[in-house]
């Protein structure tokens, strides 16, 4: 948080070549080694329309149903309706704080995958609130400005009482 790029509107990604193979493969050791349910490009550096996400097993997010592994590029956004949701969200860029972050609860994406394939899914709950909060780095946008009574914004073990796990 106040690094600069983070701030900035990503550029859109135009060829899927070895350097945009490369660039995910960073993101991905990059988010693997930190425990992070996905990342955007900006985060490790680099100005691209590019998040990859994933959701197995993590320890960050016990209770949450999985997330596939996904690769996104110049992601496009549509929320399907007006309903949004309240949850509790963290970054790997603002390490240990957490947010109350309102966010919409079903939403379309598309985009492009690592070769250039078209992605068009329709998600709800969690997968929706990672992939909207990883767009989010690509519009220089933080987490922590999405979050509406900053009383509900602090560190996680200054948090943890009033935090409650997402439902699936």
């Amino acid at each position: 948080m106040g690094e600069p790029l983070l701030r900035e509107v990503a550029a859109p990604v135009l060829r899927f070549d070895a350097g945009l193979a490369e660039l995910i493969a960073d993101m991905d050791e990059t988010m693997r080694a930190l425990h992070g349910a996905g990342i955007a490009a900006p985060q490790i550096g680099v100005s691209a329309r590019v998040v990859i996400f994933e959701l197995k097993e993590n320890p960050r997010y016990p209770h949450i149903a999985p997330v596939p592994y996904t690769v996104l590029v110049n992601p496009l956004l549509r929320p399907l309706d007006d309903e949004q949701e309240q949850g509790w969200e963290g970054c790997l860029s603002v390490p240990g704080m957490r947010g109350l972050v309102p966010r919409f609860r079903r939403l379309r994406y598309q985009g492009c995958d690592a070769r250039g394939a078209p992605i068009d899914r329709t998600v709800e709950g969690f997968h929706a609130r990672v992939v909207q909060h990883e767009v989010d780095h690509l519009d220089g946008v933080l987490f922590p400005q999405r979050v509406r009574d900053l009383r509900d914004f602090g560190f996680e073990d200054a948090l943890a009482a009033q935090m409650t796990p997402m439902p699936d």
